[in-house]
């Protein structure tokens, strides 16, 4: 059996979670190829406000389902990342600039709305340039897809006269949904009026659907006769979702757990068009730091450079890959734990089986092994170093890392020294300021034993002979069942923090002698 062969039948059977929602698409297609040549993938994006990590979470996740449904079809694959950038801006976001300017273009379609940075076309452009920005940062393979340019271009002309054809089905879907006073004003078209430009909300009459022609009443009361088709109409939300799934044949798209009822009614509306809606999920959303919804228009969430000021890539991709299906918070002091987990979860690949390495995250954030390189420190470790120095640098970081690692040069250890970066950064702008608190009682005796022993010790003294010392020294006064209150007290009066490295480790980096000042420093405040 070849290497390509044993993937293949592993992902067959792997219990993660990518390769369990790959096989949906195999049961899709069982005699192979659908006519169209390929299997579809498909993102949505809002452009209504700066695009946030809940955004870039849909391609992620995508991409990794498609990459586990490659591992077992040689079916062909395209991913679509759309934009429904023809929707009318409905409210302004809160935190973009000119919001004034930007109210007086409220139903306009965002395309059409000036970009409040005045950097770009429209603000549609504008965000959807961030979005693409990212992907492409990340490597994702994908075709951007405009609303917009689809509508405009006449592209979903054909699928426009289908849902004419079908109005009344649709509206036989969607009204049972509806409260009696929207029903009475509810249409899946939403006409472009020809004066203001403005996406209405206005009942239609369908005149001929082969030509497109319907008939509404403009803002201004007067009746207007016009075509949908060429960009003179777009569909309402759950209407156009359908529309697009049957235009394009979409295969495959998940969607937030907020969105089950779109889906659910998207579902019925493609079926009242003739097609099959695709496969796909719900997952469930993050929150930010107050456990609120993230929001782009509020602007709550993280935004993609702020992780990535923190945290490298990687670290990303891996807190958005573990369990989808659950709610988790969404902010910066995640970080730290994502790295680590992260570098932990690579270190263990490569002594695992098949089936263990497809469960592992690091497979899917690198579509196959990880790189080879190594880490010798942890990110907490780097951390708690960076926090007792102060103001540092990373050549001055470095310096204290030659006497812990081996050939310590950012030239050997390429990610340490990214790192790095990150840990002065992460300190300097996102960690609470240490505040060391004075020793007392059994602690004041405890650090007295501790600077004994480390002044008694060879010079080639190992981070393992220090840990032995500080356990040791842990158990005889604190005693063995509450060795933690130790630990707590190292960090809190040497650290100034809650939590902490282990400290054989930290010492040895932050050496013997530096270490022998923060306890001096310490028994000082008792």
């Amino acid at each position: 059996m070849t290497d390509k062969q044993a993937l293949r039948a592993a992902a067959l059977e792997s219990k993660a979670w990518p390769y369990e929602e790959a096989r949906k698409l195999l049961k899709r297609y069982p005699d192979g190829a659908p006519a169209k040549g390929h299997v579809l993938f498909e993102t949505g994006y809002g452009p209504s406000g700066l695009p946030h990590i809940g955004t870039f979470n849909e391609v992620l996740r995508t991409t990794m389902v498609r990459r586990a449904f490659e591992a077992m079809s040689d079916i062909p694959t395209r991913l679509i990342a759309f934009s429904d950038d023809m929707d009318g801006l409905r409210k302004v976001p809160d935190n973009v600039p000119n919001g004034d300017m930007l109210a007086q273009y409220i139903g306009h379609p965002l395309t059409t709305v000036p970009d409040p940075f005045g950097k770009f076309e429209s603000f549609a452009h504008h965000n959807n340039a961030m979005l693409r920005d990212f992907l492409d940062r990340f490597g994702f393979e994908y075709e951007f897809v405009s609303s917009t340019d689809y509508y405009g271009s006449g592209k979903f002309d054909d699928a426009l006269r289908g849902v004419l054809r079908h109005y009344q089905g649709i509206m036989d879907v969607m009204l049972p949904t509806l409260r009696a006073e929207r029903q009475a004003t509810y249409s899946p078209v939403l006409p472009v009026s020809p004066k203001t430009g403005i996406v209405l909300q206005v009942p239609i009459e369908v005149l001929d659907s082969e030509t497109g022609m319907i008939a509404f009443t403009d803002s201004d009361g007067e009746r207007i006769e016009q075509t949908i088709l060429g960009g003179k109409a777009k569909l309402q939300w759950k209407a156009d979702w359908a529309m697009r799934w049957v235009a394009l044949g979409v295969d495959y798209e998940m969607a937030g757990k907020d969105l089950i009822d779109s889906v659910i009614q998207s579902g019925k509306i493609a079926r009242v068009l003739g097609g099959r809606p695709p496969e796909g999920f719900n997952y469930e959303l993050f929150l930010d730091a107050k456990g609120e919804k993230i929001s782009k228009t509020k602007g709550n969430g993280l935004s993609i450079e702020q992780w990535l000021t923190y945290g490298p890539d990687e670290s990303l991709a891996f807190y958005i890959y573990r369990e989808p299906k659950k709610a988790k918070a969404l902010h910066l002091g995640l970080i730290p734990r994502a790295v680590d987990d992260y570098w932990q979860f690579r270190g263990n690949y490569g002594s695992q089986e098949i089936a263990q390495q497809l469960g592992n995250p690091v497979h899917h954030i690198h579509n196959g092994p990880p790189p080879a390189e190594t880490l010798p420190v942890t990110f907490g470790l780097l951390l708690n170093l960076v926090g007792v120095m102060g103001e540092a640098t990373r050549d001055q970081v470095w310096g204290y890392l030659a006497n812990y690692v081996p050939d310590a040069t950012p030239e050997k250890w390429p990610a340490l020294d990214a790192l790095i970066g990150y840990a002065i950064a992460y300190v300097r702008d996102v960690a609470e300021k240490p505040v060391r608190r004075a020793p007392a009682g059994v602690e004041v005796e405890a650090l007295q034993d501790l600077d004994g022993q480390l002044a008694a010790l060879d010079e080639d003294a190992d981070a393992e002979a220090i840990q032995n010392i500080v356990y040791e020294i842990g158990k005889e006064r604190f005693g063995k069942e509450a060795l933690r209150d130790w630990f707590k007290t190292l960090y809190e009066t040497l650290l100034g923090t809650s939590q902490g490295p282990r400290m054989g480790s930290f010492i040895a980096l932050y050496g013997v002698a530096n270490s022998r000042k923060l306890i001096a420093e310490a028994l000082a405040r008792a």
